[in-house]
């Protein structure tokens, strides 16, 4: 059997899954939205006008209410704060991030902007403040502090503070601590008890998002419905890496980590994460959530020691908001660099990653490093596509003596089935001998798929000459249209099919199938039409080595 129709026919299968299930995610009829009155035993969704209340198994004390005007008081302003890396800007109106930039990543659609991560679009905040009405919380009005809103030369860090007032005499400060060549920005809440009473306060850092598709999505994979995970995502220690999808929070279904000692909660999408990320040891709780507006929000609880009157208390999360950067992802968290989506053969997909970002190293050039990566895989699999290719010889050897038996049994299929059979003993030939060893690399195509796919290395990443963006379509469809040559000269290697129908489908079988090409990345497109050009000298030379060793094949 051919070995590209056959890589290719699990190509169009796998396109074609993923064709239906993005058709399913779009067509299929969305869930009834609860009526205000809720019915006997059913659960309450969560007011999105609500601040978020302390939840778990650690006994903490009730806060007075849990819910807070449906429209905050008063009016807060925009203060932006920058370093070498990201534009953040804080509404004082909540202390919320309501928008950051990474400065050196471009928008997909207009390269001359910087790429917006956290923003209104998608109501895309991180928040954070203390459960209950006792507040502050990210509906309160806060105070900001003088400071430096940009990161000088010559300094590491740069330090934006707010301050707002509870109830009974309960003070916090939010500070917001942005560090130079660095995607993490410290957020700490100073919590000063003034009051005449102990307190024991809870605060939660809340990512919240309306559940669409994310800025920076690679639009190739959104055609074909493959594009990478959207959604939450938590990791503990206890259950490793746990994703919590929308369908799942539509159905009120989600099942994760609920409690625990370590870990984060994150969202997820192509290219880029934000995340929380929590000390270890230190007791937290995980809340994953659809609201009644239709916004979803993940946040993370965590407590301090009851703060006596006149003290003071600390609570904090860093937050990570950046590119799926591996180099950087692995130092962030135990488990953080899971969030790059590769898919169900992640297993092979790593260590293939792993080999492209040392060849890149090793060049600067990532199209260089695919071209070498190819080679590789390609002598890794020598021996496999070698025995592959002597089938394929033998085959096109006797395919004239096939073609004369389909003629004397034209009328007699067993005949001519048994015919066949002794010929393939005779000349110690196994008809699929061809096969088996194209399906162990199918495995590797695939991963490598989601490699090219998923790592934002790649994003924006040049070649040469034409090709700007190893992740995005070739401008011209130069590659793909010699990936379609180099299929319709290795089809002219492989061995005739006797039957003229099957002859002339096989003839059309690399057109119909380059199509596929002209929608893939042009990272993806190189590699194959590298391995094809390998293929046809691999295949060529056996072809040659055969015909010359055995000619009396040819003559019978």
């Amino acid at each position: 059997m051919d070995t590209q129709r056959l890589i290719l026919f699990f190509i169009f299968s796998f396109s074609l899954l993923m064709l239906w299930t993005e058709w399913e995610k779009t067509q299929r009829p969305k869930p009834p939205v609860a009526s205000a009155t809720q019915t006997p035993g059913a659960a309450a969704k969560p007011d999105p006008t609500a601040v978020p209340t302390p939840a778990g198994a650690a006994p903490k004390p009730a806060p007075v209410s849990a819910a807070v005007p449906a429209a905050p008081t008063g009016k807060g302003e925009i203060v932006r704060v920058q370093t070498d890396l990201i534009a953040a800007e804080v509404d004082t109106l909540g202390g919320t991030i309501v928008k950051l930039e990474l400065l050196k990543h471009k928008e997909s659609e207009d390269k001359s902007k910087n790429l917006v991560l956290l923003g209104a679009q998608h109501q895309y905040f991180a928040q954070s403040g203390l459960t209950g009405d006792g507040g502050p919380n990210h509906r309160t009005v806060w105070q900001v502090k003088p400071g430096e809103r940009s990161l000088a030369d010559g300094k590491d860090s740069l330090e934006l503070r707010l301050s707002a007032q509870g109830k009974d005499g309960l003070t916090v400060d939010k500070i917001f601590t942005l560090k130079r060549d660095s995607y993490q920005i410290d957020v700490t809440l100073e919590i000063h008890n003034g009051g005449s009473a102990p307190v024991t306060p809870h605060a939660y850092f809340q990512l919240t998002h309306d559940g669409k598709q994310a800025a920076g999505g690679n639009s190739v994979a959104q055609t074909f419905g493959a594009q990478s995970y959207l959604g939450f995502a938590a990791y503990t220690d206890e259950k490793k890496f746990e994703k919590v999808t929308f369908s799942d929070l539509d159905k009120g279904k989600a099942d994760h980590a609920k409690q625990a000692k370590d870990g984060w909660i994150a969202f997820v999408q192509h290219y880029f994460v934000a995340a929380w990320l929590p000390a270890a040891g230190q007791v937290r709780d995980y809340v994953v959530e659809k609201r009644a507006d239709g916004v979803y929000a993940a946040r993370v609880v965590l407590s301090a020691p009851a703060i006596a009157p006149g003290a003071s208390a600390k609570l904090g999360a860093p937050l990570f908001a950046g590119p799926q950067e591996q180099s950087r992802l692995k130092t962030v968290a135990p488990g953080f660099d899971l969030v790059v989506d590769y898919g169900w053969l992640a297993i092979i997909a790593w260590p293939l990653f792993w080999l492209l970002e040392n060849y890149h190293a090793l060049t600067g050039n990532w199209g260089v490093a695919i071209i070498l990566l190819t080679v590789t895989i390609k002598l890794v699999f020598f021996p496999l596509s070698a025995a592959s290719y002597k089938s394929m010889a033998k085959m096109k050897l006797i395919t004239p003596r096939l073609t004369k038996l389909r003629e004397m049994y034209a009328n007699d299929r067993a005949k001519l089935n048994q015919a066949m059979m002794e010929l393939y003993k005779t000349e110690k030939i196994n008809p699929l001998g061809g096969c088996f060893p194209i399906l162990v690399q199918i495995p590797v195509f695939i991963a490598l798929y989601w490699v090219l796919l998923a790592a934002i290395e790649l994003r924006h990443a040049p070649f040469m000459l034409w090709i700007h963006d190893l992740s995005a379509l070739d401008p011209y469809y130069v590659l793909p249209v010699l990936m379609a040559a180099s299929m319709v000269v290795q089809t002219k290697l492989n061995p005739v099919p006797p039957d003229p129908v099957q002859a002339k489908v096989m003839m059309f079988m690399p057109y119909v199938f380059s199509i596929f090409f002209f929608f893939f990345p042009a990272g993806l497109v190189l590699y194959w039409l590298v391995n094809n050009l390998l293929s046809i000298g691999q295949q060529w030379q056996i072809q040659r080595m055969f015909e010359r060793g055995k000619p009396a094949h040819a003559k019978r």
